[in-house]
C-alpha cells in the first residue's frame, strides 16, 4: 500500500504472505535439484586411490611414476630456457637497430638539412603549406572575401592580403565580411560599418547549429507571427552577401570563384556552411581546423573556396600573435600574452565577466581564475597554465563579448587611392547594401554595451604569403633574440665593471644623498654607519627572499629603518 506524502511504497508485509513466499522458493529449488539428478549432470572427479599395498611390483610402479615426473620437469625447464634465449636474441637485435638508427642521422647531417625545407612544404601542419594553399586559392579566385571578427575588425585585417588583391592582374574584387556581430553592441557595429568604407562591407551572423546531409532535421512547431532570430541555426546577412555575389557573377563569363580568407577563428568555414545551409566544412574551436583548400558549390553560378588561415608574421605584438596565430602558443609565451591582453582590456569589466575579485597583476588574475574554475592540482596548487589557455580560448572563440572602438574620423586615413576604391565598389549598389546591413543589425540580438568589455585594438596584423619571407622572418627573429642576449650580457659586464671600480681608488662612504670620504669632516661617522649597516644586512632579508649585497643599498635600508647611530643594535653582544 502506498502511503501518502511518501515517494516510495512501503516494503512491509504480513507474516503469512512472507512464509508462503519462502515455501514456494524451497519447493522450486527442490524441483530443480530433482531434474538435475534425472539428467545425470557432471559428477565430481574421483581421487586417484594410488597403488594398493597388496599389488605386486608396487615399488617398480612407483619408481616409474617418479621417473615420468622428472622427465616432464626437465622438458619444462628446457622449453623455458629456449624461450629465454629467443627473447634475449630479440632484445639484442632491437638494440642494434636502435643504435644504428641513432648513428644514421649523425652521418647524414648535411643531406637531412637539405630535405627539411621540402618536407615542411608538404607537411599539412606547417606554416609553409598554409601559405602555399592560400596563394593557390587567391590566384584562382575572382572575388576574395576577407572575414573580420566584429569584436576587433582592425586587428583582423591583413594589409598584405589586401595589397595582393589590389595589385593582382584582372578585375579581382575584395569584400569585407564583418562576422560575429551578435557578440558586439549594435552601436559599435554601426560605427564600424561607417568606418569600413574602403571596400564593400557586409554585416554577417553565422548559423552554428547545422547538421550533415545524412541527419534529418527535427521539425519544430513555430507560432505564427514569431520570427526566431536568437537561435544558433539562423543565418543573418546571407541574403545580402548572395545578392552581392550574384551581381558579380552576372558580369562573369564562367562560374564565379570566391575565396574565403582570414585569420584563424574568425568564422570562414562557418560562413560557407551558412551559405550552403548544411555542414560542408569542418568547424571547431581549435586553431587551424582547415588544413587545405576545399571547394564548395553554392549553386550553378557561384563556387566557394575554403582556405587555411593566414599565417601571422613573427614581427607582430604578443596580443596579435596570441589571438591571430594559426598555431597554439607555447607555455613560455602564455604569461606575456595574458599580461598584454589584460592591459588592453577594461579591468572592472574583466572582473565582472569572470566574477573575480580585484587583482594587481596577471599572475594573481590567473590564480583567481584557476580557483574559480576548479583548475587546482595536488596540494591545492592553482594550475595557472590551463587557466591562461582557458582565457585565450574564451577570447578567440565566441564566449566573451568584447569590442574595440573604431578610430576617429580625424585620424582615419585610407591606404588605397580613390581610384582603387571606386574600382572595388564598381557594380555594387552601395545604398542598398547599407540599408540591408542596417536591417541585419536590427534583427540580431546583441549584448548590452555595459556588459561588453572595452578592448584597445593593437592595430593591423601583418601576415606572410610567401615561403621565402617566412624563412626570412624566422631568421630575423633569431637575430633579434641573439642581439637581445648580447645586450643583456653587455649590461651585466658594465654593472660588474662599475662595482669593480667602486673598490678601486679612494674609499668612499655613501649615505642617502651625500658622498663623504674619510678625510672630510663626518667621514669617520659615516664609516661607523656603514659597518653597522653591513651587520644589519647579514640578518635582514627582503620579502622576495633575496639578501642585499650592495653596500649602498645596505646604507639606504639601514637609514630607512630609522635607526640612529646611538641606538644601533650590536649583534656581537648578548642582551639579557
Amino acid at each position: 500500500m502506498r502511503r501518502p506524502k511518501l515517494k516510495k511504497a512501503s516494503k512491509r508485509m504480513s507474516c503469512s504472505k512472507r512464509f508462503k513466499i519462502q515455501k514456494k522458493v524451497r519447493e522450486h529449488n527442490r524441483k530443480l535439484r530433482k531434474e538435475a539428478k534425472k539428467k545425470g549432470g557432471p559428477k565430481r572427479a574421483k581421487k586417484d586411490p594410488g597403488v594398493p599395498n597388496n599389488a605386486p611390483f608396487k615399488e617398480e610402479v612407483l619408481r616409474e611414476a617418479e621417473l615420468r615426473k622428472q622427465r616432464l620437469e626437465e622438458l619444462k625447464q628446457k622449453q623455458k630456457l629456449e624461450r629465454q634465449q629467443e627473447q634475449a636474441k630479440k632484445r639484442k637485435a632491437d638494440t642494434k637497430k636502435e643504435s644504428a638508427a641513432k648513428k644514421e642521422p649523425k652521418k647524414l647531417e648535411p643531406s637531412s638539412k637539405k630535405l627539411t625545407k621540402t618536407d615542411q612544404a608538404h607537411d599539412k601542419h606547417s606554416p609553409a603549406f598554409f601559405c602555399r594553399e592560400l596563394n593557390k586559392v587567391m590566384k584562382e579566385a575572382d572575388v576574395v572575401l576577407e572575414v573580420l571578427d566584429a569584436r576587433d575588425p582592425l586587428g583582423c585585417r591583413c594589409p598584405q592580403v589586401e595589397e595582393a588583391v589590389v595589385q593582382a592582374s584582372g578585375s579581382k574584387k575584395l569584400v569585407l565580411i564583418l562576422n560575429k556581430i551578435d557578440l558586439v553592441p549594435k552601436e559599435i557595429v554601426d560605427k564600424w560599418l561607417d568606418c569600413l568604407k574602403e571596400f564593400p562591407t557586409v554585416a554577417f551572423k553565422c548559423a552554428t547549429e547545422l547538421r550533415d546531409r545524412t541527419v534529418q532535421e527535427v521539425k519544430r512547431k513555430v507560432k505564427e507571427g514569431c520570427v526566431e532570430v536568437s537561435r544558433g541555426n539562423t543565418c543573418l546577412g546571407g541574403e545580402t552577401l548572395m545578392n552581392l555575389l550574384h551581381g558579380y557573377s552576372a558580369n562573369a563569363e564562367q562560374v564565379l570563384k570566391v575565396a574565403v580568407v582570414g585569420f584563424p577563428n574568425v568564422g570562414k568555414s562557418s560562413l560557407i556552411n551558412s551559405l550552403k545551409q548544411m555542414r560542408a566544412c569542418n568547424v571547431g574551436p581549435a586553431r587551424g581546423m582547415t588544413k587545405y583548400a576545399q571547394e564548395v558549390n553554392i549553386d550553378k553560378q557561384i563556387k566557394l573556396f575554403d582556405s587555411p588561415s593566414i599565417v601571422a608574421a613573427p614581427s607582430n605584438g604578443t596580443v596579435a600573435l596570441s589571438l591571430r596565430s594559426a598555431f597554439d602558443i607555447s607555455e613560455a609565451e602564455l604569461p606575456s600574452a595574458v599580461d598584454a591582453l589584460l592591459k588592453l582590456s577594461n579591468k572592472q569589466q574583466v572582473m565582472l565577466q569572470y566574477s573575480i575579485a580585484d587583482y594587481r597583476s596577471s599572475p594573481e588574475f590567473l590564480v583567481l581564475l584557476a580557483k574559480k574554475r576548479g583548475l587546482v592540482g595536488k596540494g591545492n596548487v592553482p594550475d595557472t597554465v590551463n587557466a591562461a589557455r582557458l582565457l585565450l580560448c574564451d577570447w578567440i572563440g565566441a564566449k566573451v563579448s568584447y569590442h574595440s572602438q573604431p578610430p576617429p574620423s580625424s585620424t582615419q586615413h585610407t591606404r588605397f587611392s580613390q581610384a582603387v576604391m571606386e574600382q572595388m565598389c564598381h557594380g555594387v549598389n552601395i545604398k542598398e547594401l547599407e540599408q540591408n546591413n542596417k536591417d541585419t543589425v536590427k534583427a540580431v540580438k546583441c549584448p548590452n554595451i555595459a556588459g561588453s568589455i572595452v578592448f584597445r585594438s593593437p592595430g593591423l596584423t601583418d601576415g606572410i604569403l610567401d615561403d621565402s619571407k617566412l624563412v626570412e622572418a624566422d631568421q630575423s627573429v633569431g637575430l633579434e633574440e641573439e642581439m637581445g642576449t648580447d645586450a643583456d650580457d653587455e649590461e651585466k659586464d658594465g654593472e660588474e665593471d662599475e662595482s669593480g671600480n667602486e673598490d678601486n681608488g679612494e674609499d668612499l662612504e655613501v649615505t642617502n644623498n651625500t658622498v663623504l670620504s674619510k678625510n672630510e669632516p663626518g667621514g669617520e661617522r659615516t664609516a661607523q654607519i656603514k659597518d653597522q649597516a653591513k651587520a644589519v644586512v647579514m640578518n635582514l632579508q627582503q620579502p622576495e627572499g633575496i639578501h642585499l649585497k650592495n653596500e649602498s643599498k645596505a646604507m639606504t635600508v639601514y637609514l630607512d629603518h630609522g635607526a640612529e647611530p646611538e641606538d644601533a643594535y650590536d649583534f656581537n653582544t648578548d642582551y639579557v
